[in-house]
């Protein structure tokens, strides 16, 4: 004969084996995800949008920028040329600045251009005796990139200006 404590471990075993089957049996039936689930889910995606989204428009500003120092700087290796090429605007000794209509061919008895016609630029005059930027204003999407007045810049300053930054004391960054 068993004693109590067996015969009640052996009740516990069989209906805990059953209780085992009967929640296995619940689980292979479930067929699709608890609206609690589902909500769970949607929550996590839009943090991760809400996180994501503003950092991509970051992203596209700041390549922005970058583009728009890049036609800068090549519309200052194209007025170098200009003047390689055209070597009297140095000789005169004065003061005419090489400017964007010049480096485009648009202005008149300028001859080849030196600039592509899609470029950003708006308006742009190189001094070549000071090698420097003196008027700069480009647009690109939502981004104004200018040279704030009476300001020079050179070939540096460009490169230097990191394509994430605000407005400096050179430049004004519009976003």
């Amino acid at each position: 004969m068993q004693n109590n404590s067996e015969q009640t471990s052996k009740y516990r075993k069989i209906g805990g084996i059953k209780m085992m089957k009967n929640i296995r049996k619940r689980l292979e039936n479930e067929k699709g995800l608890t609206l609690v689930e589902l909500l769970a889910v949607i929550v996590i995606l839009a943090i991760i949008a809400a996180i994501a989204i503003p950092a991509i428009g970051n992203i596209i500003k700041n390549s922005q920028v970058g583009a728009l120092k890049s036609d800068s700087l090549n519309a200052i290796a194209a007025a170098e040329l200009y003047i390689i090429d055209n070597p009297e605007v140095l000789e005169n000794n004065t003061s005419s600045m090489v400017t964007l209509s010049l480096l485009t061919g648009d202005e008149e008895g300028a001859g080849e251009s030196y600039l592509e016609e899609e470029i950003s630029l708006t308006d742009f005059e190189y001094d070549p005796t000071a090698k420097a930027v003196t008027k700069l204003k480009a647009q690109k999407g939502g981004v104004k990139f200018e040279l704030i007045g009476g300001q020079k810049a050179v070939k540096k300053d460009l490169l230097d200006l990191p394509n994430n930054s605000k407005s400096t004391t050179i430049f004004e960054i519009t976003r």
